[in-house]
């Protein structure tokens, strides 16, 4: 401990100089051409700002260590230490200047705007009232805000937003040149519309106070450019020119948690509400069809059915969802509202499939060899005298389930839907701190939680079912 006071005492630069490394941070799933792996050797690493990063460490007289890290938790990262340096498409933009130290630019780039070929609407004063896509918390994401009438639809990966494009789920992209480069104008289904809406540079990011590595970085940045090193990698990787002259300035949303703020976690705790409470609907009359066809249904039926469970249990509701919005696209076009209350009824259906199978297993078989006894036909047994007794049984497991399923209803933004646990990352950007918006999504969370918890309380009382010898003689009459 002391020899990690002293260390951080001297200088950020003199404990990388100790530690012997480097450890920059960036995310794989970002891809080409930034940082990916090499298809040839996965253990290897590619892309232009790992070369960068290399030029940066051998200047430091370290070795380079990547971290992997989420990009849009890159920053709240390094200001934990978790890394030394984020170097991943880090765009200067006030916000950024707010939460790290940055360094000179490396890269410039133009937003440039994305449409289908032939869409007549060609700027984005003209997109007023239409959706358009890009990554959240970047440039492009506060230029769009500042845009009235658009509504803005988030992704966390650079290809998925020109696939929406292309099957029409959105009208436009405005993403970094570099991107609209690699993952847009390679399909030929979509055009160019704007090559230049504004401009803007990446650079690399250390914390706040770490001024002698930021320098250190600066002066590594300037060898590497008068070297004719960093002009050799972007044509390594084949990035499109830098454009030249004045870049515009974007005008960032005001930075503070206020009512308007507020106003959006209602609306996102609004659609994790109505995301959960659907899907359950359909999980829970789903989970008993499968338990039936296992229990009374031929060998077929319950071999399906056990395999339903078995691979929807097996495998997590993250793929699942990424499969029904973005894998049977070209067959199924499901808009994304309806892909995640399918995905996670269907998840949870499998669930709740073995909650029904166990509570009808938990009744006496005395109970239906009676009800067979009064002349009852199977279905009668089920609905008068089984089902009753089987979900007072399941009632505290489905109400479980159902608070496990609003939580989980956090993964749907990965299908761009926009709920409490999204909007919470996004408002923590803007405002530059996680503590209030964290905690806010956190007392919303449990204001719908706990009054589902005592509701289902009531339920299990007022479902209080009579003793199974009135049961029967009520079905008997």
């Amino acid at each position: 401990m002391l020899l990690l006071l002293a260390l951080a005492a001297a200088g950020a630069l003199t404990r990388i100089e100790k530690q012997g490394e480097l450890r920059w941070a960036g995310d794989l799933q970002g891809g080409e051409p930034y940082v990916y792996r090499d298809p040839a050797d996965p253990a290897r690493l590619e892309g232009f700002e790992v070369e960068i990063a290399q030029g940066l460490a051998s200047r430091l007289g370290v070795r380079p260590r990547f971290v992997q890290n989420d990009w849009s938790n890159l920053l709240p990262s390094l200001a934990r230490g978790d890394f030394d340096v984020a170097l991943n498409g880090i765009e200067d933009t006030p916000a950024v200047r707010a939460q790290a130290s940055i360094t000179r630019p490396y890269f410039t780039f133009s937003e440039q705007l994305v449409v289908r070929r032939g869409f007549p609407l060609r700027t984005l004063a003209a997109l007023r009232g239409h959706r358009v896509g890009t990554l959240a918390s970047s440039l492009a994401h506060a230029i769009l805000r500042t845009t009235p009438g658009i509504e803005v639809v988030l992704y966390g990966g650079q290809e998925e937003p020109y696939r929406d494009l292309a099957l029409g789920r959105t009208d436009a992209v405005l993403l970094d040149s570099l991107i609209a480069a690699r993952y847009g104008l390679t399909n030929p289904a979509l055009e160019l519309a704007d090559p230049d809406v504004a401009r803007g540079t990446y650079v690399a990011a250390v914390r706040k106070g770490e001024d002698d590595l930021r320098d250190a970085l600066d002066r590594a940045f300037f060898d590497m450019d008068a070297r004719g090193e960093l002009a050799a990698i972007f044509t390594k990787y084949r990035l499109p020119p830098q454009p030249s002259g004045p870049r515009e300035t974007v005008a960032e949303p005001t930075a503070r948690f206020d009512l308007a703020q507020a106003a959006l976690f209602l609306r996102g705790a609004g659609v994790t509400l109505l995301v959960s409470v659907v899907a359950m609907a359909l999980a829970v009359p789903l989970g008993l069809l499968l338990a039936l066809a296992r229990i009374y249904g031929g060998r077929t039926a319950r071999i399906c059915a056990h395999a339903y469970v078995e691979l929807f249990r097996g495998t997590p509701v993250l793929l699942q969802l990424y499969l029904l919005y973005y894998g049977l696209a070209p067959i199924v076009h499901f808009d994304a509202l309806t892909a995640a209350i399918l995905g996670l009824g269907m998840n949870y259906g499998a669930y709740e499939a073995e909650v029904h199978r166990a509570a009808l297993g938990a009744i006496p078989p005395g109970q239906a060899e009676a009800a067979a006894a009064l002349a009852l036909t199977r279905w009668q047994q089920l609905r008068l005298v089984l089902l009753p007794q089987a979900l007072r049984t399941a009632l505290p497991a489905m109400t479980n389930d159902l608070i496990s399923l609003l939580k989980d209803s956090s993964l749907v933004s990965v299908i761009t839907v926009v709920e409490l646990t999204k909007q919470m990352t996004i408002t923590a950007v803007d405002v530059r701190s996680w503590a209030l918006p964290g905690l806010a999504c956190a007392a919303l969370y449990f204001a719908m939680s706990y009054p589902l918890a005592r509701l289902a309380a009531r339920l299990e009382a007022r479902l209080g079912l009579p003793e199974l010898p009135g049961a029967l003689q009520e079905a008997a009459a």
